[in-house]
């Protein structure tokens, strides 16, 4: 049951992609492998890693649409596994309403999970929309898995060699630079419980892996 004097909820999404008549005839620049530097993309090939292209404002949605496209098209779903726009949602009131938005958190920007090779480069570099990879002289430069876990795309896997009753040191959240001894491994969930000294008394916490250093 909705109460009385309860505003209603109404979702939007902000900053939404700007098509204009001449969009069908845009076209981005032509940089070649050889103008930006590189002799060969060839040997960037790998497992596939996160990459930030740049694109022009407006065009994150539908950079992602086309890439999404042409990736279907080519059939080339295991070398580009994924296309992101991030966004977060907040409510705001305007003029007593609630509305619900979804902003982009790096406008002007798209993160794509691909293995580097000629193609991927070209058919990336060359969607509407997108204007250069992100890295020195536009060198397609993955992000670090530290950069990865900041920005919040994803986990990576991790292998902590840790077990019971050994010290770690914290590296970041609220412990950060504590140390403490571990309780129990749980693989699982890949987190670890270690016990600290929190104003003078014994606090066990639960951690996740990625924040955790063996001494």
């Amino acid at each position: 049951m909705t109460a009385k004097n309860e505003e209603p909820l109404v979702e939007i999404e902000l900053d939404a992609d700007v098509e204009t008549e001449a969009e069908t005839e845009f076209e981005t620049e032509s940089d070649s492998i050889q103008e930006i530097g590189i002799k060969s993309i060839r040997q960037l090939e790998g497992p596939p890693k996160w990459y930030v292209v740049h694109t022009y404002s407006g065009y994150e949605n539908k950079v992602k649409a086309n890439l999404d496209k042409a990736i279907e098209n080519r059939g080339m779903q295991e070398l580009i596994q994924q296309v992101l726009v991030p966004t977060q949602e907040t409510v705001e009131i305007k003029n007593g309403v609630k509305k619900r938005v979804h902003r982009k958190i790096y406008p002007g920007y798209v993160l794509v999970k691909m293995s580097m090779t000629d193609d991927t480069w070209f058919v990336v570099r060359n969607t509407t929309g997108v204007t250069s990879f992100v890295g020195p002289a536009s060198k397609p430069i993955p992000l670090t898995d530290e950069e990865i876990i900041s920005m919040g795309i994803e986990m990576p896997d991790i292998v902590l060699d840790i077990s019971v009753d050994q010290l770690v040191r914290i590296i970041a959240g609220p412990f950060d630079g504590s140390v403490g001894n571990v309780k129990e491994v749980n693989a699982q969930k890949k987190t670890v419980t270690v016990s600290l000294s929190v104003f003078g008394r014994e606090t066990q916490v639960e951690l996740d892996y990625h924040i955790v250093q063996r001494m």
